[in-house]
């Protein structure tokens, strides 16, 4: 049998199609142009096996009315950037052994209903602590042991689709279907995915359908010569902030284009689900640019981007049709009613949407308000202002606020105190308040602000700096884009005891989503204390940068209780003053309330959990 390889692409406006390769010596060539099969504008070309092999480079030489010039594929699978002349070409991946997967999908439709995501955000290319580049194997090694010792259960990968510029976070797309090259191979890539498999942690990854880069060359702005194949024409089909292309989802090529993008990557790489970036953008014909949203017509009306929002129910339709115990999460800081609902509810399918206005908040108050002053009623209205007819996963701080021209939390609290003190013997109050008030606002974070948490990858243990991508402006320097891991694992050094505090966090606390409500028992504001329950979790916090409570009576239930978490505790980088895993036992008081009453330092945070009889 002579088997041929078949290449086809969609190309209305092309008057001639070439392949380019070492075969054609990179020129166009009679007997290596394409047949325009149809009036639709599919092109194809029938090529015997010795033309391209496994490694080869290729690209297309497309033609149009008025001018030519090369094109990578939409569909391609692999691009690969020359690191001379920095152009992409298309490579044929096809090695004669493909990866055998050892191990099944942990997700169900089971575990999707009462298992809630604890996300690790990562960056697969940042994730090296060498001035370089990292990789899927060194990622495997590497950093997954720590996802796996820290508790998580979700993984959820950046940067993964086809990117030509790295400082871009991965979010301007060129080749949709490509995994990108800089990391390794789809391999290496498929390995790393069954051993989080096999750990019982889901992958899901940024899925970037919101716009796509400029690039002509490497990208998908103008295939054909035209401006409109993939994308609006006109002014709309230009993102005004982003400096990119919109896509036109009321195209049925281009909904057809995307919506096999999201099976293509659940099905050639297994994925659990995907976090659909920038899906504010898409909702509206303004992009959500300068919009408060502060009143339900903002939702409504000419501005909604209708066809946007139709081909964000089919993507979640299919995602769970394929695999129904996917996890899909919008980043969507707008609050749509009914982002997070099912479309047979009249709502768009996905499962979580990101509680992006907590981030916002916890800057806000770091800035604008003294440490002495900070409301308690406000943090606990704010933390719980969500609807809860809808799943929302909380963060404190994500890639956004870690990047240059902002700061991370702890950053924002120590500063450069950061460099100098701290060391375990170190005794510096800027240390030690930054890293008190740390773990309270994730405490309050992870408890209060959703069905789910995400921890940006280096977060964990209080990453002294920032992101700064190579850039002309650095000399090209990766001195800031990796995650210096060694700082957690120095015995001397309090990166280590941060990182124990986390791990504690989500191992202990994960519990508390299995209800979707907190119960306020108090708030003391002239104490600047707060107490509630979620689930079988009772939280006390205080805090108070000044004031610490002896015998704080606080109400509950009859019985004993174990001390299950404490912020104060030395193996956190406390001061120690509560004993860890101390039992109290309730007193009865004159008015008939049963009460704890524990010992309630300055900034700390303390969990109970009642012992069952």
């Amino acid at each position: 049998m002579n088997e041929k390889t078949i290449i086809r692409e969609w190309a209305p406006n092309a008057s001639e199609i070439f392949l380019l390769c070492d075969k054609t010596e990179w020129q166009t060539s009679s007997d290596f142009r394409f047949t325009r099969l149809n009036d639709h504008g599919d092109w194809e070309i029938q090529l015997s096996k010795d033309v391209l092999s496994h490694g080869d480079y290729y690209r297309l030489h497309v033609c149009w009315p008025g001018g030519s010039g090369d094109r990578i594929p939409a569909y391609c699978r692999r691009a690969v950037q020359d690191p001379e002349s920095y152009i992409f070409s298309a490579q044929v991946w096809n090695p004669e052994e493909g990866y055998s997967w050892n191990f099944p999908r942990p997700c169900s439709k089971k575990r999707a209903t009462e298992i809630s995501p604890v996300i690790y955000e990562a960056h697969i290319g940042m994730a090296s602590e060498e001035g370089g580049m990292g990789t899927f194997k060194e990622f495997r090694l590497n950093v997954l042991p720590r996802i796996i010792d820290g508790g998580f259960n979700t993984v959820q990968f950046m940067a993964l689709m086809e990117h030509p510029y790295y400082g871009s976070f991965g979010y301007q797309v060129s080749s949709f279907f490509a995994l990108s090259s800089r990391y390794g191979t789809p391999e290496e890539f498929k390995e790393l995915v069954d051993e989080c498999h096999r750990s019982g942690i889901l992958v899901i990854m940024d899925l970037v359908h919101s716009h796509a880069v400029k690039n002509e060359v490497e990208g998908l702005s103008r295939q054909d010569g035209s401006s409109y194949l993939y994308f609006h024409d006109g002014p709309r089909g230009d993102h005004p902030a982003w400096d990119s292309r919109c896509f036109n989802y009321a195209s049925p090529d281009v909904q057809n284009f995307l919506l096999s993008n999201c099976a293509f990557w659940m099905e050639e790489y297994q994925l659990d689900g995907f976090r659909f970036d920038g899906v504010t953008s898409m909702l509206y014909m303004n992009h959500g640019l300068g919009d408060s949203f502060d009143h339900y017509d903002k939702y409504f009306g000419e501005n909604v981007d209708e066809d946007a929002l139709l081909y964000l129910t089919m993507a979640n339709h299919l995602i769970h049709t394929l695999v129904p115990g996917a996890v899909t999460i919008a980043e969507d800081m707008s609050g749509l009613p009914g982002i997070a609902r099912a479309p047979e509810e009249g709502g768009c399918g996905f499962d979580y949407r990101l509680a992006m206005g907590i981030p916002d908040y916890w800057i806000k108050l770091l800035k604008h308000v003294k440490d002495e002053e900070w409301p308690a009623g406000q943090i606990w209205e704010t933390l719980n202002n969500r609807r809860y007819t809808e799943k929302h996963i909380a963060y404190s701080e994500s890639h956004d606020q870690a990047l240059v021209g902002d700061k991370t939390i702890i950053f924002r609290l120590i500063d450069a105190a950061m460099y100098t003190d701290m060391t375990i013997d170190s005794e510096s109050l800027p240390v030690s308040r930054g890293i008190g008030i740390y773990k309270l606002i994730n405490l309050l974070t992870f408890s209060l602000g959703g069905d789910g948490f995400m921890n940006f990858m280096g977060n964990e243990f209080g990453h002294p700096e920032w992101i700064d991508f190579p850039r002309e402006g650095n000399d090209w320097s990766y001195h800031y884009a990796r995650r210096q891991w060694s700082l957690a694992d120095n015995p001397e050094l309090k990166y280590g005891k941060i990182r124990n505090f986390t791990t504690a966090l989500v191992k202990t606390c994960s519990k508390s989503f299995e209800d979707r409500y907190s119960d306020l028992i108090f708030i003391n504001e002239g104490d600047m204390v707060l107490f509630y329950r979620r689930g079988d979790l009772y939280y006390l916090i205080n805090l108070n940068p000044h004031r610490s409570f002896t015998d704080y009576g606080i109400p509950v239930p009859e019985g004993s209780y174990d001390l299950v978490l404490n912020t104060d505790s030395k193996r956190f980088d406390g001061f120690g003053r509560v004993t860890d895993e101390i039992i109290f036992s309730t007193e009865s008081c004159s008015d008939g309330v049963s009460r704890l009453t524990p010992y309630l330092p300055t900034r700390t945070g303390l969990v109970f959990s009642k012992k069952k009889r």
